[in-house]
């Protein structure tokens, strides 16, 4: 089955997740919020629900699943149907990307970011928030998998596999952030850097030479 599919199938139960671990969820908003560009168009890509796009005011969702897109609807965020690797959306248009855990559920994630690099202007950022499978929680998800209905078919990266990819994809200056680290999550702890926190957050941007 396709991720699409397992998504349209799953779509309130993934949903719900975020309700059940808000705690968590709240430290991946403040991760991103960090690095995401205060100004500009921006376009998530595999926005899902809109858990994130809606709260972080972005312009546009793409997103492959059609029952993930309903329930992003119904959070008035702005989203079209398409997958990461072929986004519907001319050159140079956004100002910054969003891609959340959405690696894990790409073949090759560096066609996906050269179809950002080709949609974000000049200058623009791509901002990448992943569970790094060096991390507690990507261990335990890796040693887990055939036990998730959401990521059993997933394949997990550490932050260097990511920042490779997107060098050889034209991005450079790259920025951390980490959260969710070991220890009392309820303390809302984000912290610049990666090799702590399971989620981590990265920043860089489109070079043009």
């Amino acid at each position: 089955m396709s991720e699409s599919k397992i998504f349209n199938h799953l779509a309130v139960e993934y949903d719900q997740w975020f309700d059940s671990h808000k705690t968590e969820y709240s430290l991946e908003l403040k991760a991103i919020k960090a690095l995401l560009p205060k100004q500009g168009k921006g376009v998530e890509v595999g926005a899902g629900t809109g858990r994130f796009a809606q709260p972080l005011g972005i312009s546009l969702g793409v997103e492959p699943s059609e029952s993930m897109r309903k329930i992003a609807r119904q959070r008035e965020v702005n989203i079209i149907a398409g997958s990461a690797e072929s986004l519907p959306i001319e050159d140079e248009v956004y100002d910054f990307a969003l891609l959340v855990t959405v690696d894990c559920f790409l073949n090759k994630p560096e066609i996906a970011f050269k179809e950002v690099y080709r949609v974000i202007k000049e200058e623009g950022q791509i901002i990448v928030g992943l569970i790094d499978k060096n991390s507690v929680l990507g261990k335990k998800y890796q040693s887990r998998k055939n036990e998730s209905k959401f990521y059993k078919d997933a394949k997990f990266h550490a932050v260097e596999e990511i920042v490779l990819a997107l060098e050889h994809s034209g991005f450079k200056n790259f920025k951390y952030i980490q959260a969710i680290l070991p220890g009392d999550s309820s303390k809302q702890v984000i912290k610049p850097g990666y090799g702590e926190g399971s989620f981590v957050v990265l920043q860089a941007q489109k070079s043009m030479g």
